[in-house]
């Protein structure tokens, strides 16, 4: 069984793969991508008399304060970060999920059972589910992605964020996004704290052994981090798709002849969106119009940038942070706008970064959000509504405001004052899929396809097409179907 579900997530590990079976306790299986320690960090990892080993994804960026810390108490044999984590496990049972700094899914064996873990925002994401035995014993399965389970699990259920489990205490939760209160700083106190913070987030997300690049769409949050690893990196790999003449694709190349990137590009046709759009649903396990929408760019930008680098870093989560998104305009009261920004940041995990997640994942690449630093969560909080979405003077509320007064020294002022665009409308992604969904959807009825999935609430004949897709790629579709989340649904 666990080398069937190793097998369906083979495209996130394409580089090794390895098992641990330790009697009653169970098995683990891993798929590695390898990252840290390419040559020697192959997954399961045990500790120095094999009592206690891990398998692991992400990263866990203080891994080299941690093996300072630890070494004293512990012979490492690898130059992988899981390593550490592994003997902080041992240390500190569950309370070492806390002390990790990064982005991460985990599954250890302990002389006392089994101990699963998840990141404090849901970067890297982790299912789980019960499998009925004979006898009326059930077991505890898990994965990296539902459709790993399906077939071997009689419920399931997202594993949540910023959460341990043991088999021994059930679950505990060690991290929720803080209720942080806006302080009344000077406007330039609060720019140089976002800078200093980003630049330290950006700067952390550099560790690796393989090359590292950015995706540039020529929007403001991508061509941030590009111009901020920039200094650090002798040579900066980074990667554009859009349709020809995509507004993305200009600003793009003007931002990397600004910063001087070796830069690469893919233009996408209705012709391929059409045929790469069941491989797209498969690995982004939804069908949900808007994340469908962005993940179609998001899986062109990754198979190119899979020919280059290993590890990707993204723009991801400044919307949720900085009020980028057009809906927060229509936001008038600043303390609903406060709440409505928490809310977005603390259910990113099954929306936006799955979408990361997921198709990065589906080309055998690392994908990184520097806004997510917990750092920078929490400092989001403090700054006022009213400097994020700020008044021009004019009657016009500039979205991300801060953030680009932050910045605006490292860019050209028409990229740092751009407009907001999501990444399916600036690359070209919306026009295009106006034309290719006439043809493609002419044999649905809207009304009689819905009164046969009440249960969806699907919205339009396009997202009754991504649901007909979504349900011919998969065997058990009702299984997976549950856990799809809707990225409309908002509570204001």
């Amino acid at each position: 069984m666990v080398r069937q579900m190793m097998d369906r997530l083979a495209h996130r590990g394409p580089d090794a793969s390895g098992v641990h079976i330790q009697p009653d306790v169970g098995v683990l299986g891993h798929r590695r991508l390898s990252i840290m320690d390419p040559e020697g960090g192959d997954q399961p990892i045990y500790n120095e008399d094999r009592t206690h080993a891990i398998v692991a994804n992400g990263e866990v960026y203080n891994f080299p304060e941690l093996r300072a810390r630890l070494l004293p108490r512990h012979t490492f044999r690898t130059g992988n970060d899981s390593e550490a984590v592994l003997h902080l496990v041992e240390d500190q049972g569950v309370d070492a999920a806390a002390a990790l700094d990064g982005m991460f899914a985990f599954a250890a064996t302990t002389g006392r059972g089994l101990m699963l873990a998840r990141d404090p925002i849901g970067i890297k994401p982790l299912y789980y589910g019960r499998r009925r035995q004979p006898g009326g014993h059930a077991s505890t399965v898990f994965a990296s992605e539902i459709k790993a389970l399906v077939g071997h699990v009689d419920e399931m259920a997202e594993f949540p964020p910023g959460s341990v489990y043991t088999t021994a205490e059930g679950f505990s939760t060690f991290y929720e996004v803080p209720h942080l209160r806006p302080t009344p700083d000077p406007v330039d106190e609060h720019v140089a704290r976002v800078r200093r913070t980003l630049e330290a987030a950006v700067g952390k997300r550099l560790m690796s052994d393989v090359p590292v690049g950015a995706f540039l769409s020529g929007g403001l949050d991508s061509s941030i981090i590009a111009a901020l690893i920039r200094p650090q990196v002798e040579e900066l790999h980074t990667f554009s798709v859009g349709t020809p003449g995509s507004r993305d694709l200009e600003a793009a190349r003007l931002v990397a002849r600004h910063l001087g990137t070796i830069h690469h590009e893919y233009t996408i046709t209705a012709e391929e969106v059409l045929e790469k759009l069941p491989q797209i649903i498969y690995h982004l396990e939804s069908f949900d119009q808007d994340l469908v929408r962005s993940a179609i760019p998001c899986f062109f930008c990754s198979r190119l940038a899979a020919d280059y680098v290993k590890v990707i870093l993204t723009g991801e989560g400044a919307d949720e942070l900085f009020a980028g998104y057009a809906y927060y305009d229509g936001i008038p009261d600043a303390e609903v706008l406060h709440r409505e920004l928490h809310r977005s940041v603390a259910s990113l995990h099954n929306i936006n970064l799955q979408r990361v997640d997921r198709l990065t994942m589906a080309h055998g690449l690392e994908g990184r959000v520097p806004f997510l630093d917990l750092t920078m969560i929490e400092l989001g909080q403090t700054i006022p509504p009213e400097l994020k979405l700020h008044d021009d003077g004019g009657g016009r509320r500039v979205e991300k405001w801060i953030l680009r007064r932050a910045v605006q020294d490292l860019l050209p002022a028409e990229i740092v004052w751009r407009d907001k665009e999501q990444f399916d409308e600036g690359s070209g992604t919306v026009d295009l899929l106006q034309a290719v969904m006439r043809t493609a959807t002419a044999g649905i009825q809207l009304d009689a396809y819905r009164s046969r999935f009440p249960q969806e609430d699907l919205r339009t004949v396009e997202e009754c097409f991504y649901h007909k897709i979504f349900h011919e790629v998969f065997e058990q579709p009702h299984l997976l179907a549950g856990h799809v989340a809707r990225w409309a649904q908002r509570d204001l």
